[in-house]
């Protein structure tokens, strides 16, 4: 998984920024919205064999605005990727500045390595030199470590996801004040500000990731039916911000739904035990959401254990385990992905525009995919820029 940290702090502004848009339109629009929303609800839930609310959600839910855009977390409005360009003209600029670049990365894996072929092709098409790419495999101090050693290559351009920003800080701080080009994915860091010590920060879209999973656990469910909800509970800005919007979806769109179970864990290897106690619990429970695809491995294996062949889960990002399962028809039913190949060039083309001195926007979002075994390979491949892993292709085959 790609784990992103944020801080509190951060994380805080953000959510209040999107549960406060919930009021700021009329009144007389939103409650005429709210009524309908009510009346087509309660329609619906006479034909749902689940009786009663959600008896484990979450209670901000129900006020969660669903119409928000995903905000950055300072509050910033998003750009699309697709708005941030170069010319051929801005890029000769570029190539004749000879600059250099480092990427000291949270984590590894498929989104990790797609991300920085994204950023090194684009790079090369700038002119720009990649040195280190380095793993911090979600260990703050050595992701500071990774930060400071990668100084002695005197790059120009650091792009990085920060593993806690509060923690790094210290070090990125080091290479701002030293001019050093800042460009983050999905995480700023505290004490920063876009257009003085970084650049932008570019992610997927969270709040639009989190719907689109709410809407593939209702058609896995056939549109009816009790779930249980694993999430993830630490103050990660991308992560909560899925989260929460995948809750409200459920709440207020999908009123056939039940949220009859709801735990958050810390750690990945806790989220079987969760599984294996939410399926014993509740008999009747038929699907199960999980804030990231390793996270949701062991939830399959309790699954399996537990002969629950019958149990659809739903989850966020690629993986050749669980996508191995989903080509098969099994337990893994869907995942939501965002295009890391298209994250990583627009970290660097956003690090162009500060060697040109061109204006960035602060916070710039790409698209998402929702992928069924349908679409698995499409999506893998839109996703990640290169074929689906040949076991996967061949079970699709079939």
């Amino acid at each position: 998984m790609k784990t992103r940290k944020s801080t509190p702090l951060l994380l805080s502004l953000a959510l209040a920024a999107s549960f406060g848009l919930a009021a700021c339109g009329s009144s007389s629009t939103s409650e005429t919205a709210s009524s309908a929303q009510a009346q087509a609800s309660a329609a619906a839930t006479s034909e749902c064999t689940t009786d009663g609310a959600d008896p484990a959600a979450d209670p901000g839910a129900a006020s969660f605005d669903l119409t928000a855009a995903t905000i950055g977390p300072n509050g910033e409005s998003a750009t699309n990727a697709s708005e941030i360009t170069l010319s051929d003209e801005e890029l000769a600029a570029i190539k004749a500045k000879g600059l250099t670049a480092v990427l000291p990365w949270a984590g590894s894996g498929p989104w990790y390595e797609a991300m920085t072929q994204g950023a090194s092709d684009q790079f090369a098409s700038m002119g720009v030199e990649v040195g280190s790419v380095t793993s911090a495999e979600f260990d703050a101090a050595k992701q500071t470590n990774d930060i400071e050693s990668s100084m002695a290559q005197d790059p120009d351009i650091i792009l990085t996801l920060p593993v806690d920003p509060a923690v790094i800080s210290q070090a990125l701080k080091a290479a701002a004040d030293k001019g050093k080009t800042i460009v983050f994915a999905d995480n700023g860091v505290e004490g920063f500000t876009a257009g003085k010590e970084y650049v932008a920060i570019t992610t997927g879209d969270q709040f639009g990731m989190g719907k689109a999973a709410a809407g593939l656990m209702n058609d896995a469910m056939g549109g009816d039916g009790e779930i249980g909800i694993i999430y993830h509970d630490a103050d990660f800005y991308v992560t909560n911000n899925r989260d929460h919007a995948f809750e409200a979806a459920i709440v207020q769109q999908y009123p056939c739904l039940k949220i009859v179970a709801r735990q958050g864990y810390a750690e990945e290897s806790g989220t079987g035990d969760i599984a294996s106690a939410m399926l014993s619990q509740n008999p009747n429970l038929k699907g199960i959401y999980v804030a990231w695809d390793t996270a949701a491995e062991s939830v399959l294996e309790a699954a399996r254990a537990a002969g629950r062949n019958d149990v659809k889960v739903v989850t966020y990002d690629l993986g050749a385990n669980n996508d191995l399962e989903m080509a098969k028809g099994g337990l893994l039913y869907g995942t939501v992905v965002d295009k890391p190949y298209q994250i990583g060039q627009t970290l660097a083309k956003l690090a162009g525009y500060k060697a040109l001195g061109k204006e960035a926007p602060p916070f710039v979002t790409v698209d998402l995919i929702a992928v069924t075994k349908d679409n698995l390979a499409e999506g893998w491949k839109e996703s990640l820029q290169e074929d689906v892993p040949a076991e996967i292709a061949e079970q699709l085959a079939k």
